[in-house]
């Protein structure tokens, strides 16, 4: 089997740029085991272009939203299925000066296409939000995990995916090339998120794994939009509530813990005090997070065609669809990402190289 290029790893990353190279007629296989994408299968997906203590735009915001819900729509109409949810976003105002604050903001420019509504009262009886709150808009969240699953099925019916762990050891530089166990590639691109860590190619590259855990539950409380401060709320399809998530650096252990699961029960009621009737499900996962919160994308210094993806931390949903592009013109013409994310910016700094 010959390819254009071969894709180590089919999480988010990987799936979005293997379709982005097919829909440009390049031929792709994925190398990819199921149970190793955490990362992505446990997000919850949210994207959200107002966020922080001091809710100001997303990094880049204005040139990555407008690239979300074109692709993922093409990719529901590709897969049948629907994993994309658009929902506007509902935060509450902790203060009159903070409601003052915001009523000023929204006619400055900028703002304007993320601005739903500025409500100065209580919205929500259940909800703790007397000074009111701002509603966004384009914003919601992606099913990820039956996005994954339907791309992987496309994968298999195509005979596109090797469905088996990644041996390094087993790639072998050619002139012009790789052969991966009879595969043969013109590029390889790593879009493994932490195993990337472990690669004899990107090691040097400072990731800072993020553990983050999300609970679904059940609280009589059913409303339409996402609420968000402190934590998020999303009312999913099947009557439950998503509620996440943590961010730690220290305790990457294996599992979810006691300790994230009543932080986010304690944000939770300062959010929205309604009972919590029952918890239906406890996740976990470590996002291939960067030093810088920039993603990696690039070619490797010294080796020929050895490209990586990654490092998308937990704002993937919305990095992904905007860097997938310019990952594609890397790849296909020789242009260089820009400087933010080029893994130059690392490089030129490392002993190594």
């Amino acid at each position: 089997m010959e390819v254009d290029f071969l894709l180590i790893g089919q999480g988010l990353a990987g799936t979005v740029l293997s379709h982005r190279l097919l829909q440009l007629g390049k031929k792709v296989a994925v190398i990819d085991l199921p149970s190793a994408n955490q990362s992505s299968r446990i997000a919850a997906g949210l994207y959200n272009p107002i966020t922080g203590k001091k809710m100001v735009k997303t990094w880049n915001a204005d040139l990555l939203f407008p690239e979300i819900e074109p692709l993922y729509s093409e990719l529901e109409e590709l897969l049948g299925t629907t994993f994309l949810y658009r929902k506007n976003i509902y935060r509450p105002f902790l203060n009159i000066e903070e409601q003052n604050e915001w009523m000023g903001k929204t006619g400055e420019p900028g703002f304007e296409p993320y601005f739903e509504k500025i409500f100065s009262k209580e919205v929500y009886p259940e909800a703790v939000n007397p000074f009111g709150g701002i509603l966004l808009k384009n914003s919601g969240y992606l099913d990820i995990n039956t996005l994954l699953s339907a791309y992987s099925a496309f994968l298999k019916n195509n005979n596109l995916l090797l469905e088996e762990k990644f041996e390094e050891d087993f790639l072998e530089v050619l002139e012009g090339g790789f052969n991966y166990q009879g595969l043969y590639a013109k590029g390889i691109v790593y879009c493994n998120g932490l195993g990337a860590m472990k690669s004899r190619y990107f090691s040097f590259l400072p990731f800072a794994p993020v553990k983050g855990e999300i609970l679904d539950l059940v609280q009589d409380f059913y409303p339409e939009e996402i609420i968000n401060r402190g934590v998020f709320r999303i009312s999913l399809p099947n009557g439950n509530q998503r509620v996440g998530s943590t961010y730690t650096w220290h305790d990457l252990d294996q599992g979810p813990t006691e300790n994230a699961k009543n932080e986010l029960l304690e944000k939770l009621e300062k959010l929205v005090p309604a009972p919590v009737h029952s918890i239906q499900n406890h996740r976990y996962g470590i996002r291939p997070a960067t030093k810088d919160r920039k993603p990696f994308l690039g070619e490797h210094p010294a080796v020929s065609g050895v490209y990586i993806f990654n490092g998308f931390g937990a704002k993937g949903v919305s990095l992904i669809p905007f860097y997938s592009k310019m990952m594609v013109e890397m790849l296909l013409n020789g242009d260089q990402p820009e400087k933010e994310v080029n893994i130059d910016r690392i490089k030129k700094h490392n002993s190594n190289f």
